[in-house]
Protein backbone atom coordinates (compact mmCIF):
# COMPACT_ATOMS: atom_id res chain seq x y z
CA UNK A 1 0.00 0.00 0.00
CA UNK A 2 2.88 2.37 0.65
CA UNK A 3 4.17 2.25 -2.90
CA UNK A 4 0.91 3.31 -4.59
CA UNK A 5 0.39 5.97 -1.90
CA UNK A 6 3.88 7.30 -2.50
CA UNK A 7 3.21 7.43 -6.24
CA UNK A 8 -0.06 9.26 -5.69
CA UNK A 9 1.58 11.83 -3.41
CA UNK A 10 4.42 12.31 -5.89
CA UNK A 11 1.91 12.83 -8.69
CA UNK A 12 -0.05 15.38 -6.66
CA UNK A 13 3.16 17.22 -5.80
CA UNK A 14 4.14 17.31 -9.49
CA UNK A 15 0.71 18.62 -10.45
CA UNK A 16 0.97 21.34 -7.81
CA UNK A 17 4.32 22.40 -9.20
CA UNK A 18 2.85 22.54 -12.71
CA UNK A 19 -0.09 24.58 -11.40
CA UNK A 20 2.24 27.05 -9.67
CA UNK A 21 4.35 27.34 -12.81
CA UNK A 22 1.27 27.92 -14.93
CA UNK A 23 0.03 30.60 -12.52
CA UNK A 24 3.41 32.31 -12.56
CA UNK A 25 3.47 32.15 -16.35
CA UNK A 26 -0.05 33.57 -16.55
CA UNK A 27 0.89 36.34 -14.14
CA UNK A 28 3.95 37.21 -16.20
CA UNK A 29 1.88 37.23 -19.38
CA UNK A 30 -0.78 39.41 -17.71
CA UNK A 31 1.90 41.77 -16.47
CA UNK A 32 3.40 41.92 -19.94
CA UNK A 33 -0.02 42.55 -21.46
CA UNK A 34 -0.71 45.28 -18.91
CA UNK A 35 2.49 47.05 -19.85
CA UNK A 36 1.40 47.01 -23.49
CA UNK A 37 -2.28 47.80 -22.98
CA UNK A 38 -2.08 51.21 -24.69
CA UNK A 39 -1.16 51.14 -28.35
CA UNK A 40 -1.46 54.93 -28.75
CA UNK A 41 1.97 56.19 -29.79
CA UNK A 42 3.70 59.14 -28.15
CA UNK A 43 3.50 61.07 -31.43
CA UNK A 44 -0.26 60.59 -31.73
CA UNK A 45 -0.95 61.26 -28.06
CA UNK A 46 1.14 64.44 -28.14
CA UNK A 47 -1.16 65.93 -30.77
CA UNK A 48 -3.63 66.49 -27.91
CA UNK A 49 -1.39 68.50 -25.59
CA UNK A 50 -3.07 71.94 -25.72
CA UNK A 51 -6.52 72.34 -27.23
CA UNK A 52 -9.70 74.41 -27.27
CA UNK A 53 -13.36 73.40 -27.44
CA UNK A 54 -15.58 74.67 -30.27
CA UNK A 55 -18.90 75.09 -28.49
CA UNK A 56 -22.27 76.46 -29.64
CA UNK A 57 -21.54 75.78 -33.30
CA UNK A 58 -22.51 72.25 -34.39
CA UNK A 59 -23.92 71.57 -30.92
CA UNK A 60 -25.73 73.47 -28.13
CA UNK A 61 -27.73 75.68 -30.49
CA UNK A 62 -29.81 78.01 -28.29
CA UNK A 63 -32.94 77.44 -30.41
CA UNK A 64 -32.23 73.81 -31.29
CA UNK A 65 -31.78 74.67 -34.95
CA UNK A 66 -28.69 74.46 -37.14
CA UNK A 67 -29.26 76.72 -40.15
CA UNK A 68 -26.62 76.68 -42.88
CA UNK A 69 -26.10 80.46 -42.75
CA UNK A 70 -25.26 80.43 -39.05
CA UNK A 71 -23.03 77.36 -39.31
CA UNK A 72 -21.01 78.96 -42.09
CA UNK A 73 -20.59 82.28 -40.31
CA UNK A 74 -20.28 81.37 -36.62
CA UNK A 75 -16.75 79.92 -36.97
CA UNK A 76 -14.73 80.32 -40.17
CA UNK A 77 -11.25 79.68 -41.48
CA UNK A 78 -10.13 82.95 -39.89
CA UNK A 79 -11.05 81.55 -36.47
CA UNK A 80 -8.88 78.50 -37.04
CA UNK A 81 -6.03 80.78 -38.10
CA UNK A 82 -6.50 82.63 -34.80
CA UNK A 83 -6.67 79.39 -32.80
CA UNK A 84 -3.45 78.22 -34.43
CA UNK A 85 -1.73 81.55 -33.78
CA UNK A 86 -2.65 81.43 -30.08
CA UNK A 87 -0.63 78.23 -29.73
CA UNK A 88 -3.29 75.51 -29.59
CA UNK A 89 -2.48 72.22 -31.31
CA UNK A 90 -5.98 70.74 -31.53
CA UNK A 91 -9.69 71.53 -31.39
CA UNK A 92 -12.60 69.56 -30.00
CA UNK A 93 -15.56 69.86 -32.35
CA UNK A 94 -18.81 69.34 -30.43
CA UNK A 95 -21.32 67.64 -32.73
CA UNK A 96 -25.03 67.34 -31.94
CA UNK A 97 -26.00 64.07 -33.67
CA UNK A 98 -29.71 64.87 -34.06
CA UNK A 99 -29.43 66.64 -37.48
CA UNK A 100 -27.59 63.58 -38.83
CA UNK A 101 -29.75 60.99 -37.10
CA UNK A 102 -32.69 59.09 -38.58
CA UNK A 103 -34.34 57.22 -35.71
CA UNK A 104 -35.98 54.64 -37.98
CA UNK A 105 -32.74 54.09 -39.92
CA UNK A 106 -29.89 55.22 -37.63
CA UNK A 107 -27.23 53.78 -39.94
CA UNK A 108 -28.28 56.27 -42.65
CA UNK A 109 -26.73 59.69 -42.11
CA UNK A 110 -28.18 62.95 -43.44
CA UNK A 111 -25.90 63.45 -46.45
CA UNK A 112 -26.53 67.20 -46.86
CA UNK A 113 -25.77 67.95 -43.22
CA UNK A 114 -22.79 65.61 -43.24
CA UNK A 115 -21.19 67.75 -45.94
CA UNK A 116 -21.33 70.73 -43.56
CA UNK A 117 -19.69 68.64 -40.81
CA UNK A 118 -17.01 67.56 -43.30
CA UNK A 119 -16.16 71.20 -43.98
CA UNK A 120 -15.96 71.92 -40.24
CA UNK A 121 -13.53 69.00 -39.80
CA UNK A 122 -11.48 69.91 -42.86
CA UNK A 123 -10.79 73.56 -41.92
CA UNK A 124 -8.70 72.82 -38.79
CA UNK A 125 -7.02 69.80 -40.40
CA UNK A 126 -5.93 71.97 -43.33
CA UNK A 127 -4.20 74.27 -40.83
CA UNK A 128 -2.26 71.50 -39.09
CA UNK A 129 -4.58 71.23 -36.09
CA UNK A 130 -5.71 67.84 -34.81
CA UNK A 131 -9.46 67.33 -34.35
CA UNK A 132 -11.49 65.50 -31.71
CA UNK A 133 -14.87 64.72 -33.24
CA UNK A 134 -16.99 64.80 -30.09
CA UNK A 135 -20.55 63.46 -30.31
CA UNK A 136 -22.17 65.99 -28.01
CA UNK A 137 -25.94 65.40 -27.81
CA UNK A 138 -28.68 66.93 -25.73
CA UNK A 139 -29.82 65.19 -22.58
CA UNK A 140 -32.92 63.88 -24.36
CA UNK A 141 -30.77 62.11 -26.95
CA UNK A 142 -28.57 60.57 -24.25
CA UNK A 143 -31.63 59.16 -22.50
CA UNK A 144 -32.12 56.84 -25.49
CA UNK A 145 -29.22 54.81 -24.12
CA UNK A 146 -31.48 53.64 -21.30
CA UNK A 147 -32.92 50.88 -23.48
CA UNK A 148 -31.64 48.24 -25.89
CA UNK A 149 -33.16 49.82 -28.98
CA UNK A 150 -31.49 53.15 -28.25
CA UNK A 151 -28.10 51.52 -27.67
CA UNK A 152 -28.28 49.50 -30.87
CA UNK A 153 -29.40 52.54 -32.86
CA UNK A 154 -26.54 54.63 -31.49
CA UNK A 155 -24.07 51.85 -32.32
CA UNK A 156 -25.41 51.75 -35.89
CA UNK A 157 -25.09 55.53 -36.10
CA UNK A 158 -21.50 55.46 -34.86
CA UNK A 159 -20.57 52.61 -37.20
CA UNK A 160 -21.70 54.70 -40.19
CA UNK A 161 -20.06 57.89 -38.92
CA UNK A 162 -16.78 56.07 -38.25
CA UNK A 163 -16.87 54.48 -41.70
CA UNK A 164 -17.37 57.91 -43.24
CA UNK A 165 -14.23 59.25 -41.52
CA UNK A 166 -12.15 56.07 -41.70
CA UNK A 167 -10.12 57.48 -44.62
CA UNK A 168 -9.14 60.65 -42.71
CA UNK A 169 -5.64 60.58 -41.21
CA UNK A 170 -5.93 58.68 -37.90
CA UNK A 171 -2.90 60.55 -36.58
CA UNK A 172 -4.95 63.76 -36.56
CA UNK A 173 -8.62 62.80 -36.20
CA UNK A 174 -9.85 61.34 -32.90
CA UNK A 175 -13.33 59.91 -32.32
CA UNK A 176 -15.02 60.64 -28.98
CA UNK A 177 -17.92 58.31 -28.21
CA UNK A 178 -20.14 60.57 -26.11
CA UNK A 179 -19.80 63.82 -24.25
CA UNK A 180 -20.68 63.53 -20.56
CA UNK A 181 -22.71 60.31 -20.36
CA UNK A 182 -25.71 60.57 -18.04
CA UNK A 183 -25.87 57.04 -16.66
CA UNK A 184 -26.07 56.37 -12.93
CA UNK A 185 -24.89 52.75 -13.17
CA UNK A 186 -21.13 52.59 -13.79
CA UNK A 187 -21.21 48.90 -14.71
CA UNK A 188 -24.00 49.36 -17.22
CA UNK A 189 -22.10 52.21 -18.85
CA UNK A 190 -19.01 50.01 -19.10
CA UNK A 191 -20.98 47.49 -21.14
CA UNK A 192 -22.65 50.12 -23.31
CA UNK A 193 -19.36 51.88 -23.97
CA UNK A 194 -17.67 48.60 -24.90
CA UNK A 195 -20.39 47.96 -27.51
CA UNK A 196 -19.94 51.43 -28.97
CA UNK A 197 -16.17 50.98 -29.12
CA UNK A 198 -16.67 47.70 -30.99
CA UNK A 199 -19.02 49.40 -33.47
CA UNK A 200 -16.55 52.20 -34.18
CA UNK A 201 -13.59 49.84 -34.37
CA UNK A 202 -15.33 47.65 -36.94
CA UNK A 203 -15.51 50.63 -39.30
CA UNK A 204 -12.39 52.63 -38.34
CA UNK A 205 -9.67 50.12 -37.31
CA UNK A 206 -6.85 52.69 -37.09
CA UNK A 207 -8.47 55.64 -35.32
CA UNK A 208 -8.02 56.37 -31.62
CA UNK A 209 -11.29 56.35 -29.67
CA UNK A 210 -11.87 58.60 -26.66
CA UNK A 211 -13.91 57.21 -23.76
CA UNK A 212 -14.91 58.38 -20.26
CA UNK A 213 -16.61 57.45 -17.00
CA UNK A 214 -20.36 57.03 -16.64
CA UNK A 215 -21.61 60.32 -15.14
CA UNK A 216 -20.82 63.62 -16.83
CA UNK A 217 -17.23 62.49 -17.54
CA UNK A 218 -16.30 63.61 -14.01
CA UNK A 219 -12.79 62.67 -12.89
CA UNK A 220 -14.04 60.54 -10.01
CA UNK A 221 -16.16 58.42 -12.37
CA UNK A 222 -13.04 57.54 -14.34
CA UNK A 223 -11.22 56.13 -11.33
CA UNK A 224 -13.36 52.97 -10.88
CA UNK A 225 -13.39 52.27 -14.64
CA UNK A 226 -11.64 49.09 -15.76
CA UNK A 227 -9.74 49.57 -19.03
CA UNK A 228 -11.36 48.15 -22.14
CA UNK A 229 -9.70 45.40 -24.17
CA UNK A 230 -9.02 47.76 -27.08
CA UNK A 231 -5.55 49.33 -26.74
CA UNK A 232 -6.13 52.19 -29.20
CA UNK A 233 -8.09 54.24 -26.69
CA UNK A 234 -7.56 57.45 -24.74
CA UNK A 235 -9.41 57.79 -21.43
CA UNK A 236 -10.83 61.19 -20.72
CA UNK A 237 -12.24 63.25 -17.85
CA UNK A 238 -13.64 66.74 -17.30
CA UNK A 239 -12.49 68.94 -14.44
CA UNK A 240 -14.56 71.82 -13.05
CA UNK A 241 -13.88 71.40 -9.36
CA UNK A 242 -15.15 73.15 -7.37
CA UNK A 243 -18.28 74.02 -9.37
CA UNK A 244 -19.23 76.66 -6.83
CA UNK A 245 -16.31 78.70 -8.22
CA UNK A 246 -16.13 77.57 -11.86
CA UNK A 247 -19.90 77.87 -12.49
CA UNK A 248 -20.67 80.98 -10.45
CA UNK A 249 -23.45 82.97 -12.10
CA UNK A 250 -24.46 80.12 -14.44
CA UNK A 251 -28.19 79.93 -15.19
CA UNK A 252 -28.15 76.14 -15.79
CA UNK A 253 -27.34 73.22 -13.50
CA UNK A 254 -27.41 73.62 -9.71
CA UNK A 255 -29.83 76.32 -8.53
CA UNK A 256 -27.29 77.91 -6.17
CA UNK A 257 -24.89 78.89 -8.99
CA UNK A 258 -26.90 81.81 -10.31
CA UNK A 259 -26.84 83.46 -6.85
CA UNK A 260 -23.03 83.60 -6.84
CA UNK A 261 -21.13 86.64 -8.09
CA UNK A 262 -17.41 87.04 -7.40
CA UNK A 263 -16.68 83.88 -5.46
CA UNK A 264 -13.07 84.10 -4.31
CA UNK A 265 -10.28 81.68 -5.27
CA UNK A 266 -8.21 80.25 -3.62
CA UNK A 267 -10.70 79.55 -0.85
CA UNK A 268 -9.90 79.84 2.84
CA UNK A 269 -11.89 80.51 6.02
CA UNK A 270 -13.39 84.00 5.84
CA UNK A 271 -12.63 84.57 2.15
CA UNK A 272 -16.30 84.82 1.15
CA UNK A 273 -17.89 86.13 4.36
CA UNK A 274 -19.61 89.09 2.66
CA UNK A 275 -21.12 86.89 -0.03
CA UNK A 276 -22.25 84.38 2.59
CA UNK A 277 -24.12 87.12 4.46
CA UNK A 278 -25.86 88.21 1.25
CA UNK A 279 -27.16 84.78 0.24
CA UNK A 280 -30.91 84.40 0.82
CA UNK A 281 -31.03 80.86 2.24
CA UNK A 282 -29.10 79.12 5.00
CA UNK A 283 -28.41 76.00 2.93
CA UNK A 284 -26.82 78.26 0.32
CA UNK A 285 -24.73 79.90 3.02
CA UNK A 286 -23.62 76.44 4.17
CA UNK A 287 -22.40 75.51 0.67
CA UNK A 288 -20.15 78.55 0.58
CA UNK A 289 -18.94 78.07 4.16
CA UNK A 290 -17.89 74.55 3.21
CA UNK A 291 -16.15 75.85 0.08
CA UNK A 292 -14.09 78.24 2.20
CA UNK A 293 -13.30 75.62 4.84
CA UNK A 294 -12.22 73.11 2.19
CA UNK A 295 -9.35 75.42 1.17
CA UNK A 296 -9.52 74.96 -2.59
CA UNK A 297 -6.12 75.84 -4.02
CA UNK A 298 -3.39 74.42 -6.26
CA UNK A 299 -2.40 71.74 -3.74
CA UNK A 300 -5.88 70.23 -3.54
CA UNK A 301 -6.40 70.36 -7.31
CA UNK A 302 -3.02 68.73 -7.86
CA UNK A 303 -3.84 65.98 -5.39
CA UNK A 304 -7.05 65.11 -7.26
CA UNK A 305 -5.51 65.22 -10.73
CA UNK A 306 -2.59 63.23 -9.35
CA UNK A 307 -4.99 60.39 -8.56
CA UNK A 308 -6.11 60.30 -12.21
CA UNK A 309 -2.47 60.16 -13.28
CA UNK A 310 -1.82 57.33 -10.80
CA UNK A 311 -4.86 55.42 -12.13
CA UNK A 312 -3.60 55.80 -15.70
CA UNK A 313 -0.11 54.63 -14.72
CA UNK A 314 -1.47 51.63 -12.82
CA UNK A 315 -3.47 50.54 -15.88
CA UNK A 316 -0.85 51.61 -18.46
CA UNK A 317 -3.32 53.75 -20.41
CA UNK A 318 -3.35 57.26 -21.89
CA UNK A 319 -5.50 59.94 -20.29
CA UNK A 320 -6.57 63.48 -21.20
CA UNK A 321 -8.76 66.23 -19.74
CA UNK A 322 -10.79 67.68 -22.58
CA UNK A 323 -12.93 70.11 -20.60
CA UNK A 324 -12.00 72.58 -17.87
CA UNK A 325 -12.75 76.26 -17.44
CA UNK A 326 -14.45 79.05 -15.48
CA UNK A 327 -17.65 80.86 -16.48
CA UNK A 328 -16.61 84.43 -17.27
CA UNK A 329 -19.67 86.51 -16.39
CA UNK A 330 -19.12 87.02 -12.65
CA UNK A 331 -15.69 85.56 -11.87
CA UNK A 332 -12.92 88.01 -11.06
CA UNK A 333 -10.51 87.92 -14.00
CA UNK A 334 -7.34 87.46 -11.97
CA UNK A 335 -8.84 84.68 -9.83
CA UNK A 336 -10.30 82.94 -12.87
CA UNK A 337 -6.80 83.04 -14.38
CA UNK A 338 -5.32 81.66 -11.15
CA UNK A 339 -7.65 78.64 -11.26
CA UNK A 340 -6.92 78.04 -14.96
CA UNK A 341 -3.20 78.21 -14.29
CA UNK A 342 -3.42 75.82 -11.34
CA UNK A 343 -5.40 73.22 -13.30
CA UNK A 344 -3.36 73.55 -16.49
CA UNK A 345 -0.06 73.38 -14.60
CA UNK A 346 -1.16 70.30 -12.69
CA UNK A 347 -2.31 68.54 -15.86
CA UNK A 348 1.02 69.25 -17.55
CA UNK A 349 3.01 68.18 -14.49
CA UNK A 350 1.28 64.81 -14.66
CA UNK A 351 1.68 64.44 -18.43
CA UNK A 352 -2.04 64.86 -19.15
CA UNK A 353 -3.08 66.61 -22.35
CA UNK A 354 -5.82 69.25 -22.06
CA UNK A 355 -8.58 70.98 -24.00
CA UNK A 356 -9.97 74.16 -22.43
CA UNK A 357 -13.68 75.01 -22.50
CA UNK A 358 -14.15 77.08 -24.64
CA UNK A 359 -13.16 79.14 -27.68
CA UNK A 360 -15.80 81.85 -27.77
CA UNK A 361 -18.72 80.90 -25.50
CA UNK A 362 -19.40 81.68 -21.86
CA UNK A 363 -15.93 80.48 -20.76
CA UNK A 364 -14.16 82.03 -23.75
CA UNK A 365 -10.49 82.43 -24.50
CA UNK A 366 -11.44 84.74 -27.40
CA UNK A 367 -14.76 86.48 -26.66
CA UNK A 368 -16.59 88.53 -29.26
CA UNK A 369 -18.83 88.28 -32.27
CA UNK A 370 -17.76 86.47 -35.46
CA UNK A 371 -15.02 88.42 -37.17
CA UNK A 372 -14.35 90.52 -34.05
CA UNK A 373 -12.85 88.01 -31.65
CA UNK A 374 -9.91 89.12 -29.54
CA UNK A 375 -7.74 86.72 -27.52
CA UNK A 376 -7.81 87.26 -23.76
CA UNK A 377 -4.12 87.63 -22.94
CA UNK A 378 -4.72 86.98 -19.25
CA UNK A 379 -6.21 83.60 -20.12
CA UNK A 380 -3.47 82.80 -22.65
CA UNK A 381 -0.87 83.50 -19.98
CA UNK A 382 -2.73 81.26 -17.50
CA UNK A 383 -2.69 78.53 -20.13
CA UNK A 384 1.07 78.90 -20.56
CA UNK A 385 0.69 79.97 -24.21
CA UNK A 386 2.31 83.38 -23.72
CA UNK A 387 4.58 84.85 -21.05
Amino acid sequence: MRKPLTLILAALFTLSLISVAQQESSAKQAGSAAKQISSVSDARFNRLRRGINLSHWFAQSPDGKYEIERLKSQITGADFDLIKSMGFDHVRLALEPAPLFNESRPETLNADYLRLVDEAVRMPLDRGLAVILDVHPSGDFKQRLSNERGIEGFADFWRSLAAHYASVDPERLFLEILNEPEMSDAYRWYGVQARLVAAIRSAAPQHTIIVSGHAWSAFDTLLPLAPLADGNIIYNFHYYEPHIFTHQGASWGYELWHHLPRVRYPSRPGANDELIKALPEYLQKLELVRYDQNRWARERIDAEIGLVAAWAKAHNVRVTCNEFGVFREHALAEERAAWLNDVRSSLETHGIGWTMWDYTGGFAVAPGEPGKRVPDKTVLKALGLIR
